[in-house]
């Protein structure tokens, strides 16, 4: 973090800002692309200062997060991960439904102690059907784990990196104080600015699309409906005979005379 280190004084780092502004401006970039590409994003914040703000932007801005606690294998063991989430969407529909009631009381307080576990630790990550394309932490010494686990899977990390990480280990640091909550708060929301914006032309380039393949959809539709109207015979009109018995009768009053009426008849002397 020298690099990034405008000076010291009284044993306090400052942070040379013209350099987080750079590596904002293409931290952001990055993101923006990776949404309009149709990617999604993992925020991961448990420290208790950045949970609110980091719950907060990921919902604004429609993607994953994490706050509560890092379970080990959220990434590399996505399987188990998905089977908890069934279990919690299982429980969800039993109440739901009212099937819940068909168990004891000791049995439903131990259902519903499952499910506010299972709520608590998995409600951020509960549509990850796939691996996340970018992971944005808060925090990447306290997520050591998560930072362990998406290196490992070669998923790109973008950080807030205070004076006490190593930035080696991420692909976008972002230079700044991850222990104050208004450091944080202002970097999510030039985060969630960008991505909110590269998620609506994302959407509006795929209705477009979708828009498109609809059209494209019903004009075969179309052109054999047309197609079958050309080719169905066409019915004789009555006015057929009539025209063709005024063609027969014009030629008739134009014919030569008789070449017998014409001979001339020899007189006798």
């Amino acid at each position: 973090m020298k690099k990034f280190i405008f000076d010291a004084r009284n044993g306090i780092y400052i942070i040379d800002l013209n350099k987080t502004l750079t590596q904002l401006e293409t931290a952001c970039e990055f993101l923006a692309k990776t949404v309009v590409g149709g990617g999604s994003i993992l925020f991961v914040g448990t420290k208790k200062q950045a949970q609110e703000a980091v719950k907060t932007s990921a919902k604004s801005s429609g993607q994953l997060f994490v706050t509560e606690r890092w379970l080990g294998g959220t990434l590399t063991n996505l399987k188990t991960i998905k089977r908890s989430l069934g279990r919690l969407k299982e429980i969800e529909k039993m109440e739901a439904d009212g099937s819940i009631s068909k168990y004891v009381k000791q049995e439903q307080s131990a259902l519903r102690r499952e499910a506010a576990r299972l709520f608590k630790n998995l409600d951020g990550i509960r549509t990850m059907d796939n691996m996340p394309s970018v992971m944005f932490v808060i925090d990447i010494k306290r997520e050591h784990n998560a930072i362990a686990e998406a290196r490992r899977l070669k998923i790109p990390i973008v950080a807030l990196v205070d004076t006490n990480c190593d930035p080696d280990l991420v692909d976008y640091p972002i230079a700044g104080n991850d222990d104050a909550i208004r450091s944080v708060r202002l970097i999510l929301s030039v985060v969630v600015q960008a991505i909110t914006q590269a998620k609506a032309e994302y959407e509006a380039k795929y209705g477009r699309r979708a828009a498109a393949a609809a059209q494209v959809a019903d004009a075969p539709a179309e052109g054999t409906a047309e197609t079958a109207g050309e080719s169905a015979p066409t019915p004789a009109t009555p006015e057929a005979p009539a025209q063709t018995t005024s063609a027969s009768e014009g030629p008739a009053e134009t014919l030569s005379p008789d070449p017998v009426s014409t001979q001339t008849t020899p007189v006798s002397l």
